[in-house]
């Protein structure tokens, strides 16, 4: 029986996806998904799916954000911007950026208000929270990560030097693909052409989700923080990384 596993990063109003067959590592899709429900209880029907996004939504946060969001940037080291500082779950909810900026402030400590970056990815933050919260049964199944995070495990807990933008954006993604190729996915499902309204970039951190996914299918992945906190519906605050030091993935 095959077992899917699935990485989802969100792309231009919707969802670069990657899955591939943990028992027949030849097999395996790139597509792009309008929700992500359409990918959960699609075809597939994966067991476990990494998303960049971020689950579990605390009534009140510490001024650098979730207990997640202050372990993966503590990991990744100063300047890593990239991972937003969550608000609390009002903010998340607001009806405007001023009424975000507000609430935010009135639920941490010390108080801070979302970033206009933040701000802009908070649709997909609800869309997110709304199916877990009516679906209990995908809460096992759909799992915080973060592309960052996973290529700077996967290159050895060691940043990258070029971005995947800007003038070093080939070398950036170049490096990128070979990350995932030693991780174990086939090199034909990295060289692959990203679905139509795919980017390069989002197309490779969807991958970046599947290769954590794997790890946590295997029972290997990282939690940071260490000690899981839940907000006040029981979703679990925690981004996952993949094993460290990296283990190869099955190959086809």
């Amino acid at each position: 029986m095959a077992r899917w596993v699935a990485g989802l990063d969100g792309c231009r109003g919707a969802w670069a996806g990657a899955l591939i067959d943990l028992d027949d590592p030849g097999r395996w899709r790139c597509a792009r998904f309008a929700r992500v429900i359409d990918l959960l209880d699609g075809p597939e029907a994966p067991v476990r799916t990494g998303i960049d996004v971020p689950i579990g939504l605390p009534d009140r946060v510490g001024g650098g954000g979730r207990s997640a969001d202050r372990a993966a940037r503590a990991l990744l080291g100063a300047g890593r911007a990239s991972v937003f500082p969550v608000p609390p779950r009002a903010a998340v909810y607001a009806a405007s950026y001023d009424a975000a900026k507000a609430l935010s402030r009135a639920g941490s400590e010390p108080p801070f208000a979302p970033s206009i970056q933040c701000w802009n990815i908070l649709p997909a933050v609800r869309a997110v929270d709304e199916v877990l919260r009516a679906r209990s049964d995908l809460v096992a199944r759909l799992h915080e990560v973060h592309p960052e995070v996973a290529f700077f495990r996967l290159n050895g807990d060691r940043r990258l030097s070029a971005g995947k933008k800007g003038p070093a954006r080939a070398e950036g993604l170049s490096a990128r693909r070979a990350l995932l190729i030693a991780a174990g996915l086939p090199e034909a499902m990295v060289g692959s052409v990203p679905p139509p309204g795919v980017g390069a970039d989002d197309h490779l951190d969807a991958m970046a989700a599947l290769v954590t996914a794997c790890d946590i299918a295997a029972g290997r992945a990282e939690p940071l923080p260490n000690a899981i906190e839940r907000d006040s519906y029981g979703l679990p605050i925690v981004i996952w990384a993949p094993a460290h030091p990296p283990r190869p993935r099955p190959s086809p």
